[in-house]
């Protein structure tokens, strides 16, 4: 629907380092896998696998999201936003956005998961709607220079949370996933 990069932008407003984020289930610039999409899009909402290295040797902590500028929507939509990993944490395995992520030893602690555009502290899958073509999602490690956000999960929003981490970062690492509705490919 759209062609612009958002953190193009962002980097241009502040320019900030870059390090290196790969997943062993997300191809740069590929399709999402089928557990990726979302459940009505015949996919099972499951986080993809996430690894970082070569972060700024300065990084006190990390966030992770997950957003769809190509939504139709003016404002994009945020599938995913986790604040307040610490610098040890260098990989998220599959499914720690599953929203019992914490309790299965997938997210450390103090971790904080704020809730998506369905209203859900989890990762929700992609699920374009037809007649809206390719989208892109953007998966995030902002490495920041602080050791924990102001975040709350009842009140936060990803929106502010990426406003933070504009503010904070030190660097970001991005992966660019792909989906399109069936009606539309």
């Amino acid at each position: 629907m759209f062609d612009h990069d958002p953190y193009e932008q962002l980097q241009r407003l502040r320019p900030i380092g870059s390090f290196r984020l790969e997943s062993s289930e997300l191809v740069d610039g590929g399709p999402l896998a089928a557990a990726q999409r979302g459940a009505g899009r015949g996919g099972l909402d499951v986080s993809p696998q996430l690894s970082w290295s070569g972060f700024p040797a300065e990084t006190k902590s990390f966030a992770v999201t997950c957003f769809d500028p190509d939504a139709p929507s003016a404002a994009g939509w945020w599938h995913w936003a986790v604040a307040n990993l610490p610098a040890s944490t260098t990989s998220l395995a599959a499914g720690a956005g599953d929203g019992d992520a914490r309790a299965r030893g997938l997210l450390p602690d103090g971790a904080v998961v704020l809730e998506n555009e369905y209203r859900e502290p989890r990762y929700r899958g992609s699920g374009p709607p037809a007649g809206t073509g390719v989208h892109r999602y953007f998966f995030v490690v902002h490495a920041l220079g602080v050791p924990s956000l102001d975040v709350d999960p009842a009140t936060t929003t990803p929106t502010v949370l990426s406003a933070q981490c504009f503010f904070n970062s030190l660097a970001r690492a991005v992966l660019v996933g792909t989906d399109v509705n069936p009606a539309d490919a």
